[in-house]
């Protein structure tokens, strides 16, 4: 990156993260605060870096900020598609393919996200290609951060990566591969047919997988809207809970968020979460 291009992304983070409040996305505004928008740590902690490593990014200094980086800094300033693109442009990166895990959050979505903090939530996308994550949701599903490529969408692997199964019991993997095939189906029928991500998803597993193949021979179609399902956590066992789901008007992107189910002791047991959440992310003095 040219020193201009280093100034002016600097200047443009400061300018964005000046202009939101802290209770937009999730923070308590405190009786001493000096700044009208976010603080500099702020920003840092929602978009999971270091304060000096975005500290550097402000003054104009510092490396090139990575790709995923850049899809943090997107959403934890609230960065419209036009903005997120921009910033992208002033890294010198390459803008990031659509329905993969840097894809622009809907707005909507993100904001909604931000309000639910009592409960695990998540956003995907259409092809189950997970974009944001609240920290419950990480406690209960697991960090899906890490995943790239084919790789990043869950039902990708679910019919290639034996490991993805473990969430669910056994008994319960059948009703769940039918269901990802099912809404599969319906995703990519939504898409246009120029849109060659769910096609060649598709023909992966199909050249992959014995059981994708007998399952999308049926042509069942439904879309995932409200399940009940059975998670295994390690730590706190089986919970049944209920998934949720609220779609985006064009149905490419859905917010879940999970609630204990009636009858059960989850209720109890997403308490608990909550607690070994609060523990794992309140740094600890020495």
């Amino acid at each position: 990156m040219k020193a201009s291009k280093h100034a002016e992304l600097g200047a443009f983070l400061r300018s964005r993260r000046e202009r939101i409040r802290p209770e937009e996305v999730g923070l308590v505004r405190g009786p001493r605060r000096r700044v009208p928008g976010l603080r500099r740590d702020e920003v840092a902690q929602l978009a999971g870096a270091s304060v000096d490593y975005y500290n550097e990014l402000e003054r104009g200094a510092g490396s090139q900020p990575s790709e995923q980086m850049l899809a943090a800094l997107a959403r934890a300033l609230r960065l419209t598609a036009d903005e997120r693109d921009h910033l992208y442009h002033l890294a010198d990166r390459p803008l990031p393919v659509q329905g993969g895990p840097a894809s622009h959050v809907h707005p909507g979505m993100l904001d909604l996200l931000t309000r639910l903090t009592s409960t695990p939530a998540q956003v995907i996308t259409d092809l189950h290609v997970t974009l944001v994550q609240n920290p419950l949701a990480v406690a209960l599903l697991g960090d899906h951060s890490h995943f790239h490529g084919q790789e990043a969408s869950f039902i990708h692997r679910w019919f290639t990566d034996p490991a993805a199964r473990s969430i669910y019991p056994e008994q319960d993997h059948p009703a769940h591969s039918r269901a990802f095939a099912a809404d599969l189906r319906a995703a990519a029928a939504r898409r246009n047919a120029r849109d060659t991500e769910a096609r060649t998803m598709i023909d992966d597993l199909l050249a992959r997988s014995p059981e994708f193949t007998e399952l999308w021979s049926d042509h069942e179609v439904a879309v995932r809207r409200n399940d009940r399902k059975r998670i295994i956590h390690p730590e706190l066992g089986v919970l049944d809970v209920n998934c949720l789901n609220l779609l985006s008007e064009d149905g490419r992107q859905r917010l879940l968020w999970f609630t204990p189910a009636i009858g059960t002791d989850s209720a109890s047991k997403l308490d608990l979460l909550t607690v070994l959440t609060t523990e794992q992310f309140t740094p600890h003095k020495s």
